[in-house]
Order: structure tokens, then sequence, then C-alpha cells
């Protein structure tokens, strides 16, 4: 895991952190500890699915001002990257449909499908496809807005409940008290 964790010096020399690298310097946001990575996940998470550019930009900036740490942050953000994007999209296209109306959803892809060989016949298929990309935004982007609030609940969330102690600090603290016996 820590080969594909940006490191703190990385993130400093990152030309898109400069306005905020100074920020970057607090030891807090480079803890492991359960209160800064659940957050940072949280973040991470909500990014990753809820922006498809600068996921990374916006989740370290965002962990910054929340004192989470910052390189988890940046690394839960490739929940997203070009091999899940199709299914991460559909799936939340399906949703999107699903919630503003399963009916509604069968009604509007088939007045798209007939959209889009209407407008290839008649512009060709770059425009189509634009015109079909525009049609599925209300779905999608509901769909992405729910997929990014729900992981990122559920991220937070399983890291606050699974993060244990580290097995060491267990051991001496136990050896600690028994040596009063």
């Amino acid at each position: 895991m820590k080969r594909w964790v940006p490191t703190r010096e990385q993130l400093l020399a990152s030309k898109w952190l400069r306005p905020v690298a100074h920020r970057l310097k607090d030891e807090h946001l480079w803890h492991l500890d359960r209160h800064s990575v659940a957050r940072a996940v949280g973040i991470g998470l909500f990014f990753g699915f809820m922006l498809p550019f600068a996921q990374f930009l916006f989740a370290v900036v965002t962990a910054v001002f929340l004192r989470a740490n910052v390189a988890v942050a940046a690394a839960s953000t490739l929940v997203t990257n070009p091999f899940t994007f199709p299914p991460v999209y559909w799936l939340a296209y399906q949703i999107g449909s699903w919630i503003l109306s399963a009916e509604r959803g069968e009604v509007v892809a088939q007045a798209l499908e007939a959209h889009v060989e209407t407008l290839a016949a008649q512009q060709g298929w770059w425009q189509a496809l634009w015109h079909s990309i525009q049609a599925t935004g209300t779905p999608l982007l509901l769909g992405l807005t729910v997929l990014a609030v729900t992981s990122s609940v559920l991220g937070y969330l399983a890291v606050w409940l699974l993060w244990r102690p580290r097995a060491q600090h267990d051991v001496a603290s136990h050896e600690a008290g028994s040596g009063e016996t």
C-alpha cells in the first residue's frame, strides 16, 4: 500500500498543490490514527466517485481543511480509475434512473435510442454520441451523488469500526500492568 500512496515530499512538490503547500507542513495531516484515516477515507471516496477529474486535488485540499490524513485521502480517490470507470458510471446511471423512476427511465432510454439513430443519420456519430451523453446527465449525476455520499459514509464507518490499536501498544500496556502484581 505504501508504494501507491504519495509521500509528503511528492505532494509538497506538486504544482497543483502549490497554493496550499504551506498548510501541508502540519504534522497532524500525516499521522495515521483512527480519526484522521477515517476522515481521509470518507473524503477520498466522496471525491473519487463524485468528480471525473481533479479528484486528487479536491481530496487533498479538503483533507487539509478537515485535518484528515492527506496521503490516505489522495489514495482513496483511486476507487475510480480507467478500469473501474465504466462499471461505476454504468451503476451510477442505473441508480439514478431507478431513483427517478424505472418506468420513466425505460421511456427515456427508448426515446434516447431513437434520437441517437436519427442524429447519427443526420449529423454523424460523434454528434449523436455527444447528445446521448448529455441526455444521460440527470440520472448519471444523481447516481454519482448517491454513490459518493453512500461510499463516503460507509468508508468512514468501516475504518472507524474496524480500526484496532497496534499489537505492540497492547503488549506494552499489558506488560506494564502485570509488573505491578
